[in-house]
């Protein structure tokens, strides 16, 4: 069985010592040329095109500095510019050991980036590409991104080819690959008090179940965390959204979760089919 990962539930406990989880879930500038008149003893002057901008430096990351854990998101980093964006992310960034990441190009370094995060590979989207660095969406955070400089900082690009969109007003998951929907249901969201995060976030990984009401199916743990954690049960307040099956029928088109997306059985299997470590989701208004 995978790893077992905490998620939002809607039962009390998750048993992860016993590799058991239980999951319901409770982001040209050419200059112009100037031609002067020239000066009686001088010959005509240009103008010469300025050089491109130059790369901002990579402040040496403090010892010390906070790893980004499961349990324990990042903190210090900026608010994703374009949350609600469906715009295709066709690219992920892949640790090759740790990375830092910066509040911006050439800022602060807030946290470490680790290849692997309770086991999980860590494949991040690369949501925009400016002056030397990248920015990527940031796991175990709602709606937060983090720079990292494009050379030689330990990391490779990863493609990516589908995406995930989850409109809550329609109460509707779709999956798009390459640009083209491949498909679209009906699902239940999150209530009002423990709402489905909206923004960009991004496929971590999957994890076993325990219990019939999930179809005996894995689920897609989520980069995103509660909004409010302080309404959930204290064993919850740390756990991560999710996409999983639930057998009951009856919730599809409904508010009654925690914060998770919960699927038909037969779309929960195609998407572990099909969805890949790194998918950026978008859960929209």
């Amino acid at each position: 069985m995978p790893r077992p990962y905490l998620l939002l539930s809607t039962v009390a406990a998750v048993t992860v010592a016993s590799g058991v989880a239980i999951v319901g879930l409770a982001r040209g500038n050419e200059p112009a040329t100037i031609v002067e008149a020239p000066h009686p003893s001088a010959s005509a002057s240009r103008s010469a095109p300025s050089s491109a901008p130059a790369v901002p430096p990579a402040a040496e990351p403090p010892a010390g500095l906070p790893v980004i854990a499961y349990a324990k998101g990042p903190a210090g980093l900026p608010a994703d510019p374009a949350p609600a964006s469906t715009a295709a992310i066709t690219e992920a960034l892949r640790p090759e050991t740790t990375v830092a990441l910066y509040d911006a190009p050439g800022g602060t370094p807030r946290a470490v980036l680790p290849a692997r995060i309770s086991g999980l590979r860590v494949l991040a989207p690369i949501v925009a590409r400016q002056n030397g660095w990248v920015a990527v969406l940031a796991p175990a955070a709602n709606r937060r991104i983090g720079w990292v400089p494009a050379e030689n900082a330990g990391w490779t690009a990863e493609p990516l080819r589908d995406q995930l969109v989850v409109d809550l007003s329609e109460r509707r998951l779709s999956w798009l690959r390459e640009g083209a929907e491949k498909g679209r249901w009906t699902v239940a969201i999150g209530t009002r008090q423990t709402p489905t995060p909206l923004g960009r976030t991004f496929v971590m990984g999957r994890t076993g179940t325990s219990g019939p009401v999930y179809a005996g199916l894995d689920a897609l743990v989520l980069g995103s965390v509660p909004e409010e954690p302080e309404k959930l049960a204290a064993s919850l307040r740390k756990a991560h959204t999710g996409i999983h099956a639930w057998t009951n029928t009856s919730v599809f088109g409904d508010d009654v979760s925690n914060g998770c997306v919960r699927t038909p059985a037969a779309v929960q299997k195609k998407l572990l089919a099909q969805i890949d470590p790194g998918t950026p989701v978008i859960v929209t208004a």
